[in-house]
């Protein structure tokens, strides 16, 4: 397994899954370390957006040249995963996963979990029944799925 984290270099030579969804300068729990736990014995490259130092201050404008890289970083590494693994933490508002599952909502790559106390999942649990993204009740759930399919696809 490879974890490339924002903003690195983006390479792979197996299959790669991005870990979209919730951070919020972060307020929610770090459920990407569980996954990447997860997945320590896989042939898989782990997209991480979850930086080490992220600046809380930095303005949130294109002139901004860190945060601007963030941004595309990100964009370039969900257009070029895989697997896209989206989970929303019930305690935050992720207005930014929400939008990267309206921008890959046709990609035929998302798998997504929004559990209940989510402040907007009704609108997550419609977007994904129109656009048939499987959805997990949990972030167990999901990882097993994606273990699976990895299995299925003779990945290890």
């Amino acid at each position: 397994m490879k974890v490339i984290t924002a903003p690195n270099k983006l390479f792979y030579n197996n299959k790669s899954i991005f870990l979209a969804g919730s951070i919020e300068q972060d307020n929610a729990e770090n459920w990407q370390n569980n996954v990447i736990e997860e997945f320590k014995n896989y042939e898989v490259t782990l997209f991480n957006p979850r930086r080490e130092k992220w600046n809380s201050s930095w303005q949130q404008s294109i002139d901004n040249k860190e945060f601007s890289k963030q941004v595309n970083w990100e964009l370039e590494a969900l257009e070029k995963c895989d697997f896209i693994m989206m989970y929303f933490d019930a305690k935050t508002k992720s207005p930014v996963s929400m939008l990267e599952l309206g921008l890959f909502s046709r990609s035929k790559k998302m798998f997504v979990c929004c559990p209940e106390g989510f402040w907007r999942k009704g609108n997550i649990d419609i977007v994904c029944n129109r656009y048939n993204i499987p959805q997990y009740n949990s972030l167990k759930e999901l990882i097993f799925a994606i273990k699976k399919l990895l299995r299925a696809k003779g990945q290890n």
